[in-house]
């Protein structure tokens, strides 16, 4: 019988070994809201998608669109959610023809989804559907690898939802801003959403674990979105390299609101220029700046290339 150290030295084992080989990637195929929109453009230049397929010299299909949650029946929000949309979108194209004959085993699916399901207009200001929680959200995006599996899928990166108590929307210092309009709890924000992100994201962690054994051939990674954005938050010197001094609780796009008798004006803004923008980590209140976007684009890359990369857990 195999001791316990044997067997965890194996299942250590076998879960680096399941990384992608390099030069195994040809395409990336992309799914989730506006921080992986290349549309939208949300960061205000390039988003990391189209960074990361020039990176690592990748053909990019990409289906993310800005304002999506995972599913509009959890969270109701008039953006395409990848359920009812972008997965919708994908499988058309697939019919049609319109998307090539994707080689499987050289192909990676990525999801980055939840900002907008449990922020404002969603779980947080109890906008979500009769008796759903955070459980449903989570749920919703781990049956997307279920549903891509089924179709032929093989190759995923499930990125978690970024600290977004650091944002600037949900920050103690917020203010009124062009995401949310009316006077609420600064402070109580701050603290609920750092409790639905790491809640969110445990109980992402704790489903694909439960999930892998069932998916065979698989290879599962979860990249650690938040952990990355924490380390970019507290050390901006190691990320961000404009010529403005480092700015990690302000925006290159910020607009402040103020109160009217019945509503809000158009705000007042202050835009960052040229290489001043990558000075900073958000773009505007909620959003990656484009530098950041960068730093997200480089371990994508990475993960496609078949490098090592530290926030990346491959859990089959």
């Amino acid at each position: 019988m195999l001791s316990s150290p044997f067997i965890l030295l194996l299942f250590c084992y076998r879960t680096a070994a399941s990384s992608l080989a390099p030069g195994q990637i040809k395409n990336l195929v992309t799914f989730g809201d506006s921080y992986t929109d290349v549309v939208a453009m949300a960061d205000g230049g390039t988003m990391w998608p189209v960074y990361a397929a020039g990176y690592a010299n990748v053909s990019l299909f990409p289906f993310a669109k800005a304002g999506a949650t995972c599913s509009n029946n959890i969270t109701n929000r008039p953006f395409p959610s990848v359920f009812e949309s972008q997965l919708p979108a994908y499988f058309d194209e697939l019919a049609n023809r319109t998307l090539p004959d994707l080689i499987q085993h050289e192909t990676l699916y990525t999801l980055w989804i939840g900002t907008n399901d449990v922020g404002t207009n969603g779980l947080l200001t109890g906008h979500g559907a009769p008796g759903v929680s955070l459980v449903d959200t989570v749920a919703c995006a781990v049956d997307w690898v279920k549903v891509m599996y089924a179709s032929g899928a093989r190759n995923f990166i499930f990125q978690n939802m970024i600290p977004l108590q650091d944002t600037v929307l949900y920050s103690t210092d917020s203010y009124l801003n062009h995401y949310w309009t009316e006077v609420r709890n600064t402070t109580d924000w701050n603290v609920v959403m750092s409790e639905i992100t790491k809640s969110g994201n445990k109980l992402q962690e704790l489903m694909l674990k439960a999930l892998v054994p069932s998916l065979k051939d698989a290879h599962v990674g979860l990249f650690d979105s938040y952990s990355l954005f924490e380390d970019m938050f507290l050390h901006p010197a190691e990320y961000l390299n404009g010529t403005a001094p480092l700015n990690v609780t302000g925006c290159v796009h910020s607009c402040v609101y103020q109160l009217n008798e019945s509503t809000a004006d158009t705000g007042v803004c202050t835009i960052a220029n040229g290489t001043d923008r990558d000075s900073f980590l958000w773009y505007d209140e909620l959003h990656p700046s484009e530098q950041a976007e960068r730093n997200v684009a480089r371990e994508i890359a990475n993960i496609m290339e078949g490098k090592e990369n530290r926030w990346t857990t491959w859990l089959s």
